[in-house]
Protein backbone atom coordinates (compact mmCIF):
# COMPACT_ATOMS: atom_id res chain seq x y z
CA UNK A 1 0.00 0.00 0.00
CA UNK A 2 0.98 3.61 -0.65
CA UNK A 3 -0.31 7.06 0.26
CA UNK A 4 0.11 8.99 -2.99
CA UNK A 5 2.69 11.30 -1.40
CA UNK A 6 5.64 11.36 -3.79
CA UNK A 7 8.91 11.20 -1.85
CA UNK A 8 11.48 10.96 -4.66
CA UNK A 9 11.97 11.67 -8.34
CA UNK A 10 13.93 9.21 -10.47
CA UNK A 11 15.38 9.21 -13.97
CA UNK A 12 15.15 6.23 -16.31
CA UNK A 13 18.68 5.34 -17.34
CA UNK A 14 18.05 1.84 -18.66
CA UNK A 15 15.34 0.12 -20.72
CA UNK A 16 16.05 -3.37 -22.04
CA UNK A 17 14.23 -6.63 -22.77
CA UNK A 18 14.42 -9.03 -19.83
CA UNK A 19 13.11 -12.18 -21.47
CA UNK A 20 11.54 -13.67 -24.59
CA UNK A 21 7.93 -12.86 -23.59
CA UNK A 22 7.96 -9.07 -23.73
CA UNK A 23 9.29 -8.48 -20.20
CA UNK A 24 10.94 -5.06 -19.93
CA UNK A 25 13.59 -4.14 -17.36
CA UNK A 26 13.58 -0.53 -16.20
CA UNK A 27 16.58 0.91 -14.39
CA UNK A 28 15.86 4.02 -12.33
CA UNK A 29 18.54 6.29 -10.89
CA UNK A 30 17.52 8.39 -7.90
CA UNK A 31 19.36 10.72 -5.56
CA UNK A 32 18.96 10.52 -2.64
CA UNK A 33 18.04 6.82 -2.67
CA UNK A 34 14.83 5.50 -1.15
CA UNK A 35 15.72 4.07 2.26
CA UNK A 36 15.30 1.52 3.66
CA UNK A 37 14.88 -0.50 0.46
CA UNK A 38 15.78 -4.04 -0.52
CA UNK A 39 15.30 -6.47 -3.39
CA UNK A 40 11.70 -7.68 -3.31
CA UNK A 41 10.33 -4.43 -1.90
CA UNK A 42 7.52 -2.53 -3.62
CA UNK A 43 7.86 0.94 -5.11
CA UNK A 44 5.20 3.00 -6.86
CA UNK A 45 6.63 4.27 -10.15
CA UNK A 46 4.30 6.96 -11.54
CA UNK A 47 1.60 5.26 -9.49
CA UNK A 48 2.32 1.74 -10.73
CA UNK A 49 3.37 -0.75 -8.04
CA UNK A 50 6.51 -2.62 -9.12
CA UNK A 51 8.91 -4.97 -7.33
CA UNK A 52 12.58 -4.09 -6.94
CA UNK A 53 14.59 -6.82 -8.70
CA UNK A 54 18.08 -5.35 -8.35
CA UNK A 55 19.89 -2.59 -6.44
CA UNK A 56 23.14 -1.23 -7.76
CA UNK A 57 24.71 1.94 -6.40
CA UNK A 58 22.09 4.65 -6.55
CA UNK A 59 19.92 2.80 -9.05
CA UNK A 60 17.15 0.24 -8.75
CA UNK A 61 15.72 -2.08 -11.39
CA UNK A 62 12.19 -3.33 -12.01
CA UNK A 63 10.70 -5.85 -14.44
CA UNK A 64 7.43 -4.84 -16.11
CA UNK A 65 5.28 -7.50 -17.79
CA UNK A 66 3.49 -6.80 -21.11
CA UNK A 67 0.13 -6.33 -19.32
CA UNK A 68 1.64 -3.55 -17.20
CA UNK A 69 3.12 -1.90 -20.28
CA UNK A 70 -0.26 -1.99 -22.03
CA UNK A 71 -2.37 -0.77 -19.13
CA UNK A 72 -0.08 2.06 -17.92
CA UNK A 73 2.13 4.76 -19.39
CA UNK A 74 5.29 2.75 -18.65
CA UNK A 75 5.20 1.39 -22.18
CA UNK A 76 5.62 4.98 -23.47
CA UNK A 77 8.75 5.70 -21.48
CA UNK A 78 12.18 6.57 -22.87
CA UNK A 79 15.65 6.81 -21.36
CA UNK A 80 16.01 10.16 -19.61
CA UNK A 81 12.35 10.42 -18.58
CA UNK A 82 11.76 11.52 -14.98
CA UNK A 83 9.23 9.57 -12.90
CA UNK A 84 7.51 9.96 -9.53
CA UNK A 85 8.54 7.46 -6.85
CA UNK A 86 7.12 6.38 -3.51
CA UNK A 87 8.23 3.51 -1.32
CA UNK A 88 5.60 1.25 0.22
CA UNK A 89 4.02 2.25 3.53
CA UNK A 90 5.42 0.79 6.72
CA UNK A 91 3.58 0.25 9.99
CA UNK A 92 3.41 3.55 11.86
CA UNK A 93 3.85 5.77 8.77
CA UNK A 94 1.61 8.83 8.52
CA UNK A 95 -1.19 8.55 5.97
CA UNK A 96 -0.69 11.93 4.35
CA UNK A 97 -2.66 11.26 1.19
CA UNK A 98 -5.16 8.39 0.86
CA UNK A 99 -5.08 4.60 0.55
CA UNK A 100 -3.36 3.81 -2.77
CA UNK A 101 -2.79 0.27 -4.04
CA UNK A 102 -0.52 1.09 -6.96
CA UNK A 103 -2.91 -0.81 -9.24
CA UNK A 104 -3.46 1.55 -12.16
CA UNK A 105 -7.11 1.48 -13.27
CA UNK A 106 -6.51 3.14 -16.63
CA UNK A 107 -4.74 5.87 -18.55
CA UNK A 108 -6.25 9.34 -18.91
CA UNK A 109 -5.31 12.20 -21.22
CA UNK A 110 -4.55 15.77 -20.20
CA UNK A 111 -7.14 17.88 -22.06
CA UNK A 112 -6.35 21.34 -20.68
CA UNK A 113 -4.14 23.17 -18.18
CA UNK A 114 -5.49 26.46 -16.88
CA UNK A 115 -3.11 28.76 -15.00
CA UNK A 116 -4.17 31.90 -13.17
CA UNK A 117 -1.50 33.25 -10.87
CA UNK A 118 -0.50 30.32 -8.65
CA UNK A 119 -3.75 28.49 -9.39
CA UNK A 120 -3.19 25.45 -11.61
CA UNK A 121 -6.25 23.53 -12.82
CA UNK A 122 -5.61 20.37 -14.83
CA UNK A 123 -8.43 18.77 -16.81
CA UNK A 124 -8.11 15.06 -17.58
CA UNK A 125 -10.20 12.98 -19.97
CA UNK A 126 -11.17 9.52 -18.75
CA UNK A 127 -10.97 6.32 -20.79
CA UNK A 128 -14.33 4.63 -21.29
CA UNK A 129 -13.62 1.92 -18.71
CA UNK A 130 -13.30 4.55 -15.95
CA UNK A 131 -16.48 6.41 -16.83
CA UNK A 132 -18.44 7.04 -13.63
CA UNK A 133 -15.49 6.28 -11.34
CA UNK A 134 -14.68 9.87 -10.35
CA UNK A 135 -16.57 11.59 -7.54
CA UNK A 136 -16.36 15.36 -6.88
CA UNK A 137 -14.28 15.92 -3.72
CA UNK A 138 -13.24 12.27 -3.82
CA UNK A 139 -9.67 11.03 -4.07
CA UNK A 140 -7.73 10.14 -7.21
CA UNK A 141 -4.12 9.22 -7.92
CA UNK A 142 -2.58 10.86 -11.00
CA UNK A 143 0.86 9.49 -11.90
CA UNK A 144 1.21 8.39 -8.28
CA UNK A 145 0.15 11.74 -6.78
CA UNK A 146 -2.76 11.80 -4.32
CA UNK A 147 -5.18 14.55 -5.37
CA UNK A 148 -8.74 15.66 -4.73
CA UNK A 149 -11.19 15.58 -7.62
CA UNK A 150 -12.59 19.04 -8.34
CA UNK A 151 -15.40 18.80 -10.86
CA UNK A 152 -16.68 15.96 -13.06
CA UNK A 153 -18.55 16.53 -16.33
CA UNK A 154 -18.98 15.27 -19.89
CA UNK A 155 -17.61 17.19 -22.87
CA UNK A 156 -17.44 16.09 -26.51
CA UNK A 157 -18.81 12.70 -25.45
CA UNK A 158 -15.95 12.14 -23.01
CA UNK A 159 -16.15 12.17 -19.22
CA UNK A 160 -13.61 14.56 -17.73
CA UNK A 161 -12.52 15.68 -14.29
CA UNK A 162 -10.39 18.45 -12.87
CA UNK A 163 -7.73 18.62 -10.18
CA UNK A 164 -6.17 21.68 -8.60
CA UNK A 165 -2.40 21.70 -8.07
CA UNK A 166 -0.60 23.71 -5.40
CA UNK A 167 2.93 25.08 -6.01
CA UNK A 168 4.50 22.42 -3.74
CA UNK A 169 2.96 19.61 -5.81
CA UNK A 170 4.20 21.21 -9.02
CA UNK A 171 7.69 21.49 -7.55
CA UNK A 172 8.17 17.98 -6.13
CA UNK A 173 6.28 15.89 -8.72
CA UNK A 174 6.27 15.65 -12.49
CA UNK A 175 2.77 17.10 -12.90
CA UNK A 176 4.13 20.61 -13.44
CA UNK A 177 5.84 19.46 -16.65
CA UNK A 178 2.72 17.91 -18.19
CA UNK A 179 1.31 19.26 -21.45
CA UNK A 180 -2.01 18.96 -23.21
CA UNK A 181 -2.19 15.54 -24.84
CA UNK A 182 0.09 13.80 -22.32
CA UNK A 183 -1.13 10.49 -20.91
CA UNK A 184 -1.26 9.91 -17.16
CA UNK A 185 -1.80 6.86 -14.94
CA UNK A 186 -5.03 6.96 -12.95
CA UNK A 187 -6.14 5.04 -9.88
CA UNK A 188 -9.54 5.79 -8.42
CA UNK A 189 -10.33 5.67 -4.73
CA UNK A 190 -10.07 2.05 -3.55
CA UNK A 191 -13.11 2.37 -1.28
CA UNK A 192 -15.22 3.68 -4.14
CA UNK A 193 -14.00 0.85 -6.36
CA UNK A 194 -15.22 -1.79 -3.91
CA UNK A 195 -18.58 -0.07 -3.43
CA UNK A 196 -19.08 0.15 -7.21
CA UNK A 197 -18.09 -3.51 -7.68
CA UNK A 198 -20.50 -4.63 -4.94
CA UNK A 199 -23.40 -2.62 -6.37
CA UNK A 200 -22.77 -4.00 -9.86
CA UNK A 201 -22.80 -7.54 -8.45
CA UNK A 202 -26.12 -6.86 -6.69
CA UNK A 203 -27.67 -5.49 -9.89
CA UNK A 204 -26.51 -8.36 -12.13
Amino acid sequence: MFTGIVTHRGRIDGLEPAGPDGLLRLRIATEPPIEPLGVGDSVALDGCCLTVTQLEGGAMSFDAIPETLRKTTLGDRSIGDVVNLEGAMRMGDALGGHWVQGHVDGVGTVRAIEVEGEDWRMIIGLPEELRGDMLPKGSVTVDGVSLTVGEVWTEDGEERFSVYLIPHTLEVTGLGSKSVGDRVNLEGDVMGRWVKHHLERLQS
